[in-house]
């Protein structure tokens, strides 16, 4: 569900390689009418071309970033990690909220999270409708009530 195809507007960028997990997360975000400007990296790679305007992405720039990124941890090609490590290390993208949502429960992989930047770490839940209930909350909260700062260049 790529609304946007080289990304202009792009609210939300979803990392998932799973089908499965994408489809509950698309349909959750479709409930919260939250489904218009969705973008979908199918690996780790392919998100960061999408965030710093490489690959399949030649014409998108780091101050076209998304307003929210809901990342899996374990990816194909590029991990979870590498990507956070990525978009928060970079002054035009560190502010991009970032969502961790991943079934894994490794304390490692959360204290490793949180030391990169994320700024939230959820387990996805086992049952359709747990998901669909956290994938719904999480839009509403970061794409609708959460104050973000406008995407800038590099700061002081």
């Amino acid at each position: 569900m790529n609304s946007e195809q080289q990304g202009d507007g792009v609210e939300l960028l979803i990392v998932e390689d799973s089908p499965q997990d994408l489809e509950l997360a698309l349909r959750a975000l479709k409930k919260a009418k939250i489904s218009n400007r969705i973008h979908v990296a199918r690996d780790g790679a392919e998100a960061i071309d999408f965030i710093f305007g490489g690959g399949a992405y030649p014409n998108r720039r780091p101050e076209d970033a998304p307003r929210l990124v809901l990342l899996d941890l374990k990816l194909p090609k590029v991990d979870g990690l590498e990507v956070l490590l990525r978009i928060k290390s970079d002054p035009k993208t560190r502010s991009i909220p970032v969502v961790m949502l991943t079934s894994s429960r490794e304390q490692n992989d959360i204290v490793e999270s949180y030391r990169l930047g994320v700024n939230s770490y959820i387990v996805k839940p086992v049952s359709f409708e747990r998901f669909v209930s956290a994938v719904h909350d999480l839009g509403i909260y970061w794409l609708l009530l959460n104050q973000a700062p406008e995407h800038q260049g590099p700061g002081p």
